[in-house]
């Protein structure tokens, strides 16, 4: 739920750094309980149904997929091991309920889907960005899980498991990220032909630098998608700035 009360963050989140779960010296859990940070920053929800909100995010480093426009690619390596306790202190520095686990690819590490639960339990209102091409199935039910579809302009389009796609769960929210015409037409077949406007949130965002928000608007229109267009608002305000 919406916090009762604007600037509070998590509400479980002191416990949770004073009080971790305890493992045994040869526990495996122990040495699962971290992964490796690209960076962690506070800003505004750029995407999806939470746009504008303040925000805490976690990016993740690594990423299996190679987009053609992705503005991340300092993600893909580098970075460095944190448990969760530290980033559970760092994302406390920060008074918003609201955390973002973003990458790269989250959950190309496997250790993401504990870290999920654990920021759930300590009362954040979670989201997760990663990709159509590894299964978010097993992802906390109380995460928002926004699953971008990868289309050809992308380069990555084969990479989609669309059986995870008939699984969908009524608060997710699944984006296309538009390059072009061709894309357009594209992501409009999957919408009609897989039913995900009756299944969840559907995003059309316009690939920065490839398509205009007005062209892409205008198709949208013309063709009455019950779709929600969306623009990165942080790259309106910030550009391409890493940590924005």
């Amino acid at each position: 739920m919406p916090p009762t009360s604007p600037g509070r963050s998590c509400n479980n989140l002191a416990a949770e750094v004073q009080h971790p779960p305890v493992y045994s010296a040869s526990s495996t859990a122990q040495d699962a309980a971290r992964v490796r940070i690209s960076e962690i920053f506070f800003s505004l929800q750029g995407e999806s149904s939470r746009v504008g909100l303040p925000t805490t995010f976690i990016r993740l480093t690594g990423c299996p997929l190679r987009c053609r426009y992705c503005d991340t690619s300092y993600a893909f390596h580098g970075g460095q091991w944190s448990s969760f306790d530290e980033i559970l202190g760092l994302v406390g520095r920060f008074r918003t309920p609201y955390v973002c686990v973003t990458g790269g690819e989250p959950l190309a590490q496997k250790a993401c889907f504990a870290l999920l639960t654990r920021l759930c339990d300590a009362g954040c209102l979670v989201s997760l960005e990663t990709s159509g091409a590894l299964d978010a199935g097993q992802v906390d039910a109380r995460v928002l899980r926004v699953i971008d579809i990868k289309t050809p302009g992308s380069g990555e389009a084969q990479r989609n498991l669309w059986a995870q796609f008939d699984r969908l769960r009524a608060s997710d929210e699944v984006k296309f990220v538009i390059c072009n015409r061709a894309d357009y037409e594209w992501a409009r077949e999957q919408v009609s032909s897989r039913g995900l406007a009756r299944a969840c949130t559907v995003l059309f965002s316009p690939s920065h630098g490839q398509v205009e928000g007005a062209e892409l608007a205008d198709w949208i229109l013309a063709d009455q998608l019950p779709v929600r267009f969306q623009s990165q608002l942080h790259k309106a305000l910030w550009g391409a700035a890493p940590g924005r």
